[in-house]
């Protein structure tokens, strides 16, 4: 999830001997921010930090969680965006006015280099002229990335690393894994989300094969304006330049300019606040927490939270583990600041995790904001741009996993990319063919809402720790074909009915809770969602190996268009997922 930074100095003993902390009670009243410097401050402003960096996470310092805050300030706000639409892209009509040559034109100019590198660098390695911008540095951050090798060895599959260079970025391999809700029985799993992946050494193993293919990379500057024209896209820079391309592939993650351009004047239909440390002085950090629930939902500010728990051991050493506290919630005015969801974090992570906080030596302090949209994946607006990894929203709502969710999609939009690319077909209509609707994905959106409290409590505050523990359990029985693809943000039709009766059966009573939680709308909406879910997955195991030797007979664009198809029946089923 959210941070980064580089190694910290130890807290001072009289600096620590003034932390002050109260006995943890069920029930919370924010004490945030009333205090000046606030204790998240003081922290902060003990620790050692290098340069920010790209990406989610890769700001650490105190003045970028103010940053941060203020943007979340404005989401926030409550009201419609109101204004003149910022333009960043330009639709033109007719050709460039100036005179280029083909070799001056690249076939494919990503935009964000932190996970676009790795969509850039298979386009590369297909042969295609690409370059890479990147504002900063294009540097992984010190803080892991968390995932499965299921999902790690896509990158070998598609040429990116070597087997042995894989295994030079596992920083961290930790089991068995948790998932457990206030005072119901833990469910144990192994080898999930179990290895934590350094993005330094990732990240340059990437670029290095980038390089080595042909590509180009700019670093230190950043799009700041984009026409399209029939014949190419016009990227003008911030440092004066300017380059034409094919194709632009918007990799800026959740606050892409681009995206802001689309999205103008819709507000997040959810949010992830994330907050968290990498702590040193951790005696027992041999096994990962995926989801654990402390409490029931609490009262943090003006406002109602369900805040869950990730944890694992960090790579950097044996007694260094990773803490993260999230909740999931919706954009209204009474939702905390980051700076109250840490100042929350100080009180409850000692208990969850048994250490005190005066022994422990925090090297760096985390958090971020997710926002996620029911209209994902992000459809093409623009002829020749096309938004991947979380710029596209393809990631769920559940889990925000943006490396997972490039690696799961990484072998589908490389396909599709270049087949759009050699024949030509980079108008909005065939590039919204890449971002298609996907069921799964929109099915996700009704268990972010069940695990959101409401500003104001409907239902018992036990109600989602319940719920969850209830479908955990349910899921544990029904076995791994079942428990492991949900727990790898992948939704399928028979698994999910499977879990759906056995909960039925299991806690009717229940029922009723789950309406008052969410709503008759969103039951709606996720009914018509699970019905496609099944369509979808009839339609990938009996239509597709009908069709497929068919469209070798179709013109070059039909195939292309029945390609997409297929692939938006597979991955928008689950059944691009094999245990």
């Amino acid at each position: 999830m959210a941070g980064t930074g580089s190694a910290s100095l130890p807290f001072s003993a009289s600096f620590c001997a003034t932390l002050v902390f109260s006995r943890i009670s069920r029930e919370w009243s924010c004490k945030a921010c009333t205090a000046s410097p606030s204790r998240t401050q003081k922290i902060m402003e003990n620790i050692s930090f290098g340069s920010d960096v790209g990406g989610a996470g890769g700001a650490s310092s105190y003045a970028a969680l103010k940053r941060m805050d203020q943007q979340w300030q404005k989401m926030r706000r409550g009201k419609s965006v109101t204004g003149p639409v910022p333009e960043v892209v330009r639709r033109d009509a007719g050709s460039c006015t100036k005179t280029i040559s083909e070799a001056e034109v690249y076939d494919a100019v990503v935009c964000g280099g932190t996970l676009g590198i790795f969509v850039a660098a298979v386009l590369s390695i297909k042969g295609f002229k690409c370059a890479v911008i990147e504002k900063g540095k294009l540097q992984g951050r010190s803080q892991e990335w968390n995932i499965s090798r299921k999902e790690l060895d896509e990158l070998v599959k598609y040429g990116l690393l070597s087997s042995e260079g894989l295994q030079s970025v596992i920083a961290a391999e930790f089991n068995p894994n948790r998932c457990g809700f206030e005072s119901s029985k833990e469910v144990w799993v192994e080898d999930i989300l179990n290895l934590g992946v350094s993005p330094l050494k990732l990240l340059e193993l990437v670029k290095d094969k980038f390089l080595e293919t042909g590509g180009t990379l700019l670093e230190g500057t950043a799009v700041s304006k984009l026409n399209i024209f029939d014949d190419a896209a016009v990227l003008m820079l911030d440092n004066n330049q300017t380059l034409y391309s094919r194709l632009v592939i918007d990799a800026m993650g959740n606050f892409s300019p681009i995206v802001r351009q689309i999205r103008w004047g819709q507000r997040p239909d959810g949010i992830c606040l994330v907050v968290g440390t990498c702590a040193r002085g951790f005696e027992n950090n041999t096994t990962s927490d995926v989801i654990y629930s402390s409490h029931p939902a609490i009262p943090v500010g003006k406002s109602n939270l369900q805040i869950f728990w990730e944890a694992f051991p960090a790579g950097s050493g044996p007694k260094d583990r990773t803490t993260y506290l999230f909740s999931y919630m919706d954009v209204s005015p009474e939702r905390p600041s980051l700076e109250q969801l840490l100042e929350l974090y100080w009180d409850l992570m000692p208990e969850y995790q048994n250490v005190q906080l005066i022994n422990l030596e925090i090297m760096r302090v985390l958090f971020g904001i997710f926002p996620t949209y029911r209209s994902s994946p992000l459809q093409a607006s623009f002829d020749r741009v096309l938004q991947v990894g979380d710029a596209s929203g393809i990631q769920s709502p559940v889990s925000f996993g943006g490396f997972g969710s490039i690696t799961r999609h990484l072998g589908r939009l490389a396909h599709g990319i270049s087949e759009s690319l050699e024949e030509d077909l980079l108008d909005k209509g065939s590039l919204a063919l890449l971002n298609p609707y996907m069921p799964n994905l929109s099915a996700s959106w009704l268990f972010q809402k069940a695990m959101s409290a409401q500003t104001k409590t409907v239902v018992n505050n036990n109600f989602i720790n319940t719920l969850l523990a209830t479908n955990f359990h349910c899921m544990q029985k029904l076995g791994d074909p079942v428990l492991r693809p949900f727990l790898q943000d992948v939704i399928q039709f028979g698994p999910l009915a499977k879990t759906l009766g056995s909960i039925i059966l299991s806690r009717p009573d229940i029922l009723p809770s789950i309406f008052k939680q969410v709503g008759l709308q969103a039951i709606l909406e996720w009914i018509a969602h699970f019905t496609w879910l099944g369509i979808y997955s009839i339609l990938s195991t009996t239509v597709t190996p009908l069709l497929l030797p068919q469209i070798s007979k179709m013109p070059k664009k039909e195939q292309f268009v029945w390609r997409r198809r297929f692939d938006a029946w597979k991955y928008g089923s689950g059944l691009d997922y094999k245990l």
